[in-house]
């Protein structure tokens, strides 16, 4: 049976996944639509190009539809599964690209008005983009995950498949490196107080 699109808002990602692979296209428009923009600001934390990022997220949306019908409940969450093959992706094709210097890479577009404050979060935005593009990927990887994202320890080990230790210590030394790749520019960005 077929549910009806607006009746989708509270199942669960893995349901909406069963749907789909039992043949219900509008579990599929409301699981893509819930996790797409997801996948999309991941990638495009990691790799810090949009269209690159709109490239990585229609791969890993695809992926994911591909394995629906194999899907196991309760063996792993889609997020979990989908920031996994997101991180994959991306690592790929940032091996593909180390020959390119960092300059190379072109800056995110502003999308917002010219307002001072406008482009002080860009100013900020292009900042931290800058700073977590200059860490190791496994750090760049855990520090989106973890204070971007906001996924937890577990999830961003399970993610990573490595053990909840390792993913603190990345955490925390990504951090720290992201604080000092940023304290000479804390007053230009507007962080007069300091870091919080």
């Amino acid at each position: 049976m077929k549910m009806p699109f607006d009746a989708m808002d509270d199942v669960p990602d893995e349901a909406l996944l069963t749907l789909f692979a039992n043949g219900d296209g509008t579990a599929a428009r409301a699981l893509t639509l819930r996790m797409t923009p997801r996948v999309m600001a991941h990638a495009y934390r990691l790799l810090g190009d949009r269209d690159e990022a709109e490239d990585v997220a229609q791969e890993a949306m695809m992926r994911l539809w591909r394995i629906a019908p194999e899907w196991r409940q309760g063996e792993a969450k889609v997020t979990t599964w989908l920031y996994r093959v997101v991180a994959n992706l991306c690592t790929d094709r940032l091996r593909r690209r180390r020959g390119v210097d960092l300059d190379a890479v072109p800056e995110p577009e502003d999308d917002a008005p010219g307002a001072e404050q406008g482009l002080l979060q860009q100013a900020r935005a292009d900042a931290l983009q800058m700073a977590l593009g200059l860490l190791p990927e496994r750090q760049r990887q855990a520090v989106v995950l973890r204070h971007i994202e906001g996924l937890s320890n577990p999830e961003i080990a399970e993610i990573m498949e490595i053990g909840v230790e390792a993913v603190e210590s990345l955490t925390a030394r990504g951090k720290r490196a992201l604080s000092d790749a940023l304290a000479s520019r804390r007053a230009e960005l507007g962080f007069d107080d300091g870091w919080d």
